[in-house]
């Protein structure tokens, strides 16, 4: 079997332990980066291949002719013409919960530096603003916790009952959003009422139409002065020209961004415009910890191993 990974730097700088893959597979070919221009040439006689974000098209997939299993380095698979796999019987599997605990971490980092005003705290320090006090601390930013206020979850999956559970040990209520246009379940809310009522709000459900753009305007209004808008999710569930404009007037206290509606953001993006205190902005990372990816190698590798078996796991298609 020859195994390709198209894209490994996307997972890999060096620090991984590769050896779970190549214990399944003993022929790999690993490419940092691949452009859409090579990706004919390098699938062409693979057996096994890897991608993370490479799109595979039924153009691409036509000329890969000994292929049979694509796994996904990710949980999305926006990226692979399912259809096309089928068609040509091609097993294609994916990972999931590899990364909660680095998200669930990464969410409640955003949030307590926002809450307790950390970005302020160290721009004063900076400033020379503490080594030229008369008291022995600063309050100049009212510093709040999380203990007592409500968390709203948007998106009920593995991420958001993971922070919904990390939120309940401290000490905060937890409110759980409807789906728009489902029918109404014990406890959950409709939307408009958790963005009224939640000091913070943890976005977790995909992108889809149903969602595009599902924080605008009118929602940022719905939402309390004193909350905060943390978005781990996708960038198009936030209207990011209105969330900007909310946040520059101090409509809502905060927000902490992980993603963006185009990534890398070469042609701007309006939270990117200019510095704000009360907005953080981090690449993508939320789930990137180590651990993460490294538990991602190893199911990749599990999800090898079981196809090899014949007992395929994390089945996409067929």
């Amino acid at each position: 079997m020859r195994g390709v990974f198209l894209d490994l730097r996307t997972v890999d700088r060096d620090d991984l332990d590769l050896t779970p893959l190549h214990s399944v597979v003993t022929q790999w070919t690993c490419h940092d980066w691949t452009a859409p221009s090579r990706i004919i040439d390098r699938i062409q006689e693979a057996d096994i291949l890897v991608t993370n974000k490479i799109r595979l098209d039924g153009t691409a997939l036509e000329s890969a002719h000994t292929l049979k299993l694509v796994c996904i380095a990710a949980t999305g698979t926006n990226n692979i013409d399912l259809a096309a796999c089928r068609d040509r019987n091609i097993t294609v599997s994916n990972v999931t919960g590899y990364a909660t605990a680095s998200v669930v971490e990464h969410v409640y980092a955003q949030s307590l530096n926002l809450m307790r005003r950390l970005p302020e705290y160290r721009a004063a320090i900076e400033e020379g603003r503490w080594q030229n006090a008369d008291d022995f601390c600063l309050l100049d930013f009212p510093i709040r916790e999380l203990n007592g206020l409500t968390l709203g979850i948007v998106g009920y999956g593995e991420l958001g009952r993971a922070v919904a559970a990390v939120g309940k040990i401290f000490g905060m209520n937890i409110l759980i959003a409807e789906r728009a246009g489902a029918s109404p379940r014990p406890g959950r809310v409709p939307l408009d009422d958790l963005l009224t009522a939640c000091h913070v709000v943890s976005l977790h459900c995909p992108l889809t139409e149903k969602t595009r753009n599902l924080i605008g305007e009118r929602e940022l209004g719905l939402m309390r002065r004193d909350a905060i808008l943390v978005n781990t999710a996708r960038g198009g569930i936030v209207d990011e020209a209105a969330l900007f404009e909310a946040l520059l007037s101090g409509r809502i206290a905060g927000a902490a961004v992980d993603v963006l509606s185009e990534e890398p953001p070469h042609r701007g993006n309006p939270l990117l415009q200019q510095s704000l205190p009360n907005l953080l902005v981090t690449p993508h990372i939320a789930w990137a910890s180590i651990n993460a990816r490294q538990r991602l190698i190893d199911e990749i590798a599990a999800n090898i191993r079981a196809w090899l078996d014949g007992t395929p796991r994390n089945l996409v298609c067929p």
